[in-house]
């Protein structure tokens, strides 16, 4: 699969590259889990009325969704813990913080407030018996919540990450998994972004030094591996 950042690199911004000796693979390790950020309605919206949803990311969303489920689908079939996230504030907006500062509060139907259709987590997305599912208030998934010790519970070593939007909290989460010490990966098919160059961009710094980004039929091979009997 084609790396989309590719684009965007000169000859000069490749020998940096090959100067700095970045973007080595770091490959899974012993125990792997999937953490799905913020696979929710408001994130994709519905086909023909995207206009309806504020932060829709569209159709590209709706067919990286499809593509995480298929990898949970597949690594719950698998034994391999999946962490669902959702992102919810407040009606009257006493929990968005500083972000609240950068972006209006909406008050939609269709957007991240509780309670609300948009904040519920996409019907294409089917959490098994053992799968966890918990509310966080940034965009990380470790910042405030309980994510590292269910993953240090379960003696995780990689994390693999799907959902969006790529260069926000699909970014924040990896940098936080990558600063504890977690082998991350990033299913390239399998998160999104409303605007494309954000999405390439982040991809590569990630990339670059803190993930492996790598498609979704690439991961289930090498969880297919992992969870192998010896």
């Amino acid at each position: 699969m084609m790396k989309p950042w590719t684009r965007y690199l000169d000859d000069a911004d490749q020998a940096v590259l090959q100067k700095g000796r970045f973007g080595n693979r770091m490959g899974l390790g012993k125990r792997a889990a999937i953490v799905a950020i913020d696979c929710q309605k408001y994130m994709v919206g519905e086909e023909g009325r995207d206009s309806d949803w504020p932060s829709s990311c569209g159709a590209i969303g709706r067919a990286a969704l499809q593509r995480g489920a298929d990898l949970v689908a597949r690594a719950q079939a698998m034994g391999v813990p999946v962490f669902f996230t959702l992102f919810e504030l407040a009606a009257n907006g006493k929990d968005i913080g500083v972000y609240g500062r950068k972006r209006s509060l909406l008050d939609s139907q269709h957007w991240c407030l509780e309670n609300t259709k948009g904040a519920e987590l996409s019907d294409l997305m089917s959490p098994a018996e053992q799968d966890v599912t918990f509310v966080k208030k940034k965009p990380s998934g470790f910042h405030g919540t309980p994510l590292l010790g269910y993953l240090n519970d379960r003696d995780i070593d990689t994390v693999i990450v799907i959902g969006g939007a790529t260069s926000n909290c699909i970014r924040a989460t990896v940098f936080d998994s990558a600063s504890y010490n977690f082998r991350t990966i990033v299913a390239q098919d399998a998160v999104f972004d409303r605007i494309p160059v954000s999405h390439a961009i982040s991809l590569f710094d990630m990339d670059r030094q803190f993930a492996d980004v790598m498609p979704v039929d690439d991961i289930v091979a090498a969880l297919e591996e992992m969870t192998s009997p010896a």
